[in-house]
């Protein structure tokens, strides 16, 4: 495959450095035992530009990261930085050369300050160097060029989720990073932390600097990128000119299919409060409130989301929900009946409840068991899969089968390991098992996280399906799209507590945002 050639539009944003190739992937090849997690990789990321690679779940994406990172090595293929072969043995070995990752699951130790991580970072011995004026300066460097301001004295525990961020780009430019990789940069960022993101990526991108960007969601794409790469099933099947092609387009080459077209019908009116939360709050297992006198309802037919940047007592009002975590004080009451925690926590499927917990490996299944075992966790005593105690394993794989055909999970194998699946099949099974029984009520946490564009979208089918049946859902998403797209009603979360509700219509994504970082809005709708 020839390398993609890049004309780059004549902007100011555009890099002036994109006439030669940072990094260049020649035929690269990558097997875990039968699985081809790469076959054949070829293309080319031109110097000083930002560069897309999108795919679904199991494209082969994050391998082809780790090759370039130096925590993996190909089995086949040539890989180039700056036109040279390289060979990495070691992360090191990629260090070396001037690039760094900055992951979705941020590489910090909370209970050090900002300064501790980035000399922890520097450390190529036993010993902890002692670089702290030298770090203070290039901070302040950082801060006046690239726009980068982190508080070095700041400890990491304390900052938000757009903070730690910016630290971790710090560190990879410490290191001398001019090649960065950023996986999913933005999946835990707010609308605003976003758009702070994207003005630091291209004053980098005016500096030099090369990054490849690994998302899924494709209006980024869009707007940052000058080329990117689609890969399906370990292969590339198109390298674009990103202004020669559409979201759509770029959805259809992921996913090998035209995305169906569906919309979210108006909500009916109904008055049937099939639950209702009232003046809540929760502490966590550490003592910690974490969820501050909270009230909403959700009725029949409706979806209430609950937007909020991830751990702002989202997770602790769904372990609430479901019994899992004492309530302090205030009422749950399911189908206009009070509920105590301790009835939650063993009666909630004979309450019509289902739940799709925000961890799935965690709080979701068992990942050592079978498919088929963890399609029916909670419904062992349907009558259909054995008598009394005894699960007969015929009926037990025949609904995991069902299952699996239904929600397209692949491959479509009850008998293999849980934990063998990706990511999405993992999604797609769990969630198949909770809608699949038609809940009065389905509480989902997280139901897209990291899954690909494919899957989304099924995903959404589904939970609008449980919506058409008359069921009663709480969404609880940190996608402020997702939001906005599924839900009737939309109840923002900060630090706890209930910052606002919104009707679908009425929001907008720079609103979600304000709520989400508890600003206060004039009537005007600008922030003060």
């Amino acid at each position: 495959m020839s390398a993609l050639q890049v004309n780059t539009p004549a902007t100011d944003s555009a890099s002036p450095y994109a006439t030669a190739a940072a990094v260049e992937f020649r035929d690269i090849s990558k097997s875990y035992g039968q699985v081809k997690a790469n076959h054949l990789v070829s293309f080319t990321v031109p110097l000083g530009t930002i560069h897309g690679v999108v795919g679904e779940n199991g494209a082969g994406k994050s391998t082809l990261m780790r090759i370039l990172a130096g925590s993996a090595r190909p089995d086949t293929g040539t890989l180039l930085i700056n036109g040279k072969p390289v060979v990495f043995r070691t992360p090191k070995d990629s260090h070396d050369l001037k690039i760094g990752m900055v992951h979705q699951h941020f590489m910090l130790v909370d209970q050090f300050t900002v300064l501790e991580n980035l000399l922890l970072s520097g450390r190529r011995g036993a010993w902890l160097p002692n670089h702290t004026a030298e770090i203070r300066s290039r901070l302040a460097y950082f801060r006046t060029v690239y726009q980068l301001d982190v508080d070095p004295d700041a400890v990491v525990a304390d900052l938000s989720v757009g903070s730690k961020q910016r630290v971790e780009i710090v560190k990879a430019l410490l290191g001398g990073a001019r090649i960065l990789i950023l996986d999913e940069p933005t999946a835990v960022l707010t609308p605003q932390e976003a758009d702070q993101l994207f003005e630091i990526l291209k004053i980098l991108r005016a500096e030099g600097v090369t990054t490849l960007l690994v998302t899924h969601k494709l209006r980024e794409i869009k707007l940052l990128t000058e080329s990117v790469t689609v890969m399906r099933r370990g292969t590339v099947v198109a390298n674009r000119v990103t202004s020669t092609v559409t979201e759509a387009e770029l959805a259809e080459l992921m996913i090998g299919r035209v995305l169906r077209d569906w919309s979210v019908p108006p909500l009916p009116t109904l008055d049937d409060v099939r639950l209702n939360v009232s003046d809540l709050t929760v502490r966590d297992r550490k003592g910690s409130v974490r969820v501050d006198k909270v009230s909403f309802n959700v009725r029949a037919g409706e979806i209430v989301g609950i937007a909020g940047i991830d751990g702002n007592g989202q997770s602790e009002l769904l372990e609430a929900l479901t019994g899992t975590l004492p309530v302090e004080h205030g009422t749950i009451d399911v189908h206009g009946e009070a509920v105590s925690c301790r009835s939650l926590a063993s009666t909630f499927r004979q309450l019509g409840i289902a739940v799709v917990p925000a961890d799935r490996l965690k709080d979701g299944v068992v990942s050592d068991f079978t498919a088929s075992w963890n399609a029916v966790l909670g419904y062992v005593d349907d009558e259909d899969l054995g008598f009394g105690p005894a699960l007969l394993p015929g009926p037990v794989k025949k609904r995991c089968q069902d299952l699996m055909d239904d929600f397209e999970v692949k491959p479509a194998n009850p008998d293999i390991i849980f934990s063998h699946f990706s990511g999405g099949n993992q999604q797609k099974l769990v969630i198949a098992r909770e809608v699949s029984r038609s809940p009065k009520i389905l509480i989902v946490g997280q139901p897209t996280r990291g899954v690909d564009v494919g899957t989304i979208e099924l995903i959404h089918a589904r939970i609008l399906d449980v919506r058409r049946r008359g069921g009663a859902v709480i969404l609880v998403s940190v996608e402020t799209d997702e939001i906005l797209k599924l839900s009737d009603r939309i109840v923002v979360m900060c630090a706890g507590k209930v910052t606002g509700e919104l009707l679908r219509e009425q929001a907008t994504e720079r609103q979600l945002g304000i709520l989400m970082s508890n600003a206060r809005v004039h009537e005007t709708g600008e922030q003060p």
